[in-house]
């Protein structure tokens, strides 16, 4: 895709919790004579503030930023202003974590290995109102479309199993039913398609369903 013929720069906002990929990241469009970073932020608080202030063209986003994570910050700006474009960068890589930042409104997900010249490329997309989405994430969101998916409430479930809870304590925690904990539990490891609570444990984390902190 070309350049814009515009002389009007791209203004982009830059979201990582890690300094080196923030910086990494504003001397790549730095490079770029079509484009300038206007912010940088570290959390999800600050990418929330910084778009509000800013009104970036484009914003890169990470999922991992802290205590709001990436996907709900993009929720919250797109609620506020709807017509904010952004471009998840990130390192995880499950179709769990493709199809929640997706559907919270972002225009696209990239990985953090692509090359430089990709990412300027897809800014450029973006920017000019497309949403380019790699044939690695189709795949991923058709997989994840071909099978069940887990509820809100067997989400909660296997994040308390994944932090060794055992049938009654996450019945304790959620305040159901011992018997409720168990169905629950019984229909996860039915729709992971997995045997026993470490596998199941192993299947969420790949899959971008949980995230240990």
């Amino acid at each position: 895709m070309t350049k814009p013929a515009s002389d009007q720069r791209i203004r982009v906002l830059c979201v990582d919790d890690h300094r080196l990929v923030r910086e990494g990241l504003a001397l790549i469009i730095a490079r770029e004579p079509d484009m300038e970073v206007v912010g940088l932020a570290s959390s999800g608080d600050e990418a929330i503030e910084a778009c509000v202030q800013l009104n970036p063209d484009v914003t890169l986003m990470d999922l991992q930023l802290g205590a709001i994570s990436g996907v709900d910050a993009i929720r919250a700006i797109r609620t506020r202003a709807p017509a904010a474009r952004i471009v998840v960068l990130t390192m995880y890589q499950g179709d769990e974590d493709i199809y929640r930042a997706l559907d919270a409104g972002a225009a696209t997900y990239l990985l953090k290995d692509m090359l430089s010249d990709d990412l300027v490329r897809v800014i450029r997309q973006v920017h000019a109102g497309e949403h380019p989405v790699t044939a690695d994430v189709r795949a991923r969101l058709a997989e994840r479309a071909a099978g069940p998916t887990l509820t809100p409430r067997e989400v909660q479930v296997m994040e308390l199993v994944s932090q060794g809870m055992r049938n009654k304590e996450v019945a304790a925690a959620l305040g159901i039913s011992d018997e409720t904990a168990h169905v629950h539990v019984r229909n996860i490891l039915a729709k992971l398609r997995v045997s026993d609570r470490s596998a199941a444990i192993a299947v969420a984390l790949r899959r971008g369903i949980i995230h240990v902190q």
